[in-house]
This record gives C-alpha cells, structure tokens and sequence, in this order.
C-alpha cells in the first residue's frame, strides 16, 4: 500500500482579524513550520491570492523564506505562484536567494490565476495572460540558464518547477516549457495529453502532481470532534465560502459547495477526526494524504495546536511504525 502522506499547508485568511490577531497567526505559523520539521512532515505548503478582504496570504515568498530559516528538512512549496503579477528577472533573483536559504527544499507551482481584480491590482492584462506567462516563465529559465541571476540558484539547474491548472491549455503549456504539471483536479485526460504533447515536443514527460485517492482536501484532529465542529465551525466554513466565491462551479480539490456547518459535516471536503479515526482510515487506505490546515478561517491557536500536535505526535507515528 501507498505511503500516507502528511501535509500541513497555510493561506493565513483570517476574516475580520485586527492586527494583533492577524499577527499573532504569522507568528503561529512560523513555530508551527519549525514544529512539523521535526515531527516528520512530508511537505509544507503556502498559497498566493490578492485583493482578499479576509487577509488571504500575498506575499508567499516571504513566508516561505521564514518557513525555511526555522527548518532544515522538511520539503516546502509555494503553490501556486502567480507568475504574471511579478517581473520576470526579479523574480529569478528571489527564487534564487530562496533556493540557497532552504538548500534547494523549495519547489513552485507557476499559476495563471483565475481572478481578474487580481490582475487589476497589478496593472496586468487579463487578456494577453495565456501569452503573458509563457513569456515570463521563459524568461524566468532564461535568466538562470544565461546568468543574468547572480547568484544562481543553488538547484541546478532549477528549483523543482510544476505548472498548474485545470485545462488542456494548462496541460500543454506544462509540457511546452519543459515543467512538471500539477493538475487543479483528478482528470485522466490532462495527464494523457501533457505525456503527449512533452513527446511530440521531444522531450519525456515530466512529474504530474495529483492528489491521492478521493479524500478529503482539509483534516483537523480533535479529542471532540462534535465539540470542534459546534465552537469552530464558522471558520472552516469561512474558507470553504470563500473558495467558492472565487472558483464558482471550476472543479478543484478544495471546493465545498456547502452553505452550512451542518452541510460541510456531511459533504466531507473539510473533516473533524479523533486521532484513532484518523489513523484507522490512513491505515484502510481510505485517506492517503493528510493535509492540516492550521490557520483555516483564523483559527484560533487552541484548537489550532491541538489539531496539528494529536496529528504530528500521535497518527503519524501510529501510520508510520
């Protein structure tokens, strides 16, 4: 049977959050990367989204940065990356100091982007971005493989790159650059024809990212789940609302089209388990991928910790030994 991975990933959304608590999530979030390190996670992520009025994380760099100062092992990756809101040199040059900091432990998946005021924001053309981020992901490879980045990156003779999306334009744009591709959603047809076109362009495909199995897209542990469910409820149903917001009826591993608590209890997206639960379904096979979410909603620290520690301290090495 597949290994059970362990994921703990962070978008730092914190609806109606003052700065005190908006600042004591960041702080939470870089003790918890150090925390996971040396429990044994498999891989910390962090996203990119602007123009959220919940405070939805902008700047993943930076956290992925203080992620890698407070850890020495555990891979990271900043998924997605939106690579047309940057200036393409700039950003081999960061991607490059970044890649020395965490000795090449952090990898990307370059995204379009599929909300428009975030391109309003930066001054961008939301009609050229098709053609906009294969020239700006070209120069980006350009400027490593020719020096223009000085230094380097340490990885050579890249960071580890994924392309992501949804579509058969994402797929082919995947394999036309010469990346890994990372598919937003389980669709065998997108693997088909990113294999395809990396052959016809002469190349063997690369690494195709998808989630394992149907489980679900956020686990949190709790010694009450009920009790979990009733008192912080209202945060996971935020993110899930927000999500849907922005993704309308487009497929992805993260969407819950629940308008409820109760609702989101049932459709199983986001789930409370005991920890016996929880390493019961890793053990059956029926979840293969861990993911927590720590800071969902702006979860409070309490539950948040108590969460990531029954996860780190007590089903993983339930799964693992």
């Amino acid at each position: 049977m597949p290994r059970t991975q362990f994921a703990t990933r962070y978008d730092l959304r914190a609806p109606g959050a003052d700065p005190a608590t908006r600042q004591e999530i960041y702080a939470r979030s870089v003790e918890q990367a150090a925390y996971v390190d040396r429990h044994g996670m498999d891989a910390l992520m962090v996203s990119e989204h602007h123009a959220a009025e919940d405070g939805y994380l902008p700047s993943p760099l930076l956290v992925a940065s203080a992620f890698a100062a407070v850890t020495s092992r555990v891979p990271i990756t900043i998924s997605a990356l939106l690579v047309n809101l940057y200036e393409p040199v700039r950003l081999a040059e960061d991607i490059a100091v970044l890649d020395h900091l965490s000795k090449g432990r952090v990898s990307y998946t370059f995204g379009l982007g599929y909300r428009p005021v975030e391109y309003e924001l930066h001054g961008r053309s939301w009609e050229t971005r098709g053609r906009d981020i294969e020239e700006r992901i070209q120069a980006v490879l350009d400027a490593w493989a020719n020096g223009t980045t000085t230094p380097g990156p340490y990885s050579q003779p890249h960071p580890f790159l994924f392309y992501g999306g949804g579509t058969p334009a994402a797929a082919r744009r995947a394999a036309r650059l010469g990346l890994h591709f990372q598919p937003q959603h389980a669709d065998a047809a997108l693997k088909e024809l990113y294999d395809q076109t990396c052959r016809d362009a002469g190349r063997e495909p690369g690494f195709v990212l998808q989630a394992p199995g149907d489980g679900p897209a956020n686990i949190f542990c709790a010694e009450r789940p009920d009790e979990f469910w009733e008192r912080y409820g209202e945060h996971l149903l935020a993110d899930a609302i927000a999500y849907q917001e922005w993704h309308g009826e487009v497929g992805s591993y993260v969407v819950d089209h629940s308008r409820t608590v109760e609702e989101m209890q049932a459709a199983g997206v986001y789930v409370v388990l005991t920890a016996d639960d929880l390493v019961e379904r890793c053990r059956s096979g029926e979840i293969r991928l861990v993911t927590s979410h720590p800071a969902c909603g702006g979860l409070p620290a309490e539950p948040s910790w108590e969460s990531l520690r029954l996860v780190c301290e007590t089903v993983l090495p339930a799964v693992r030994g």
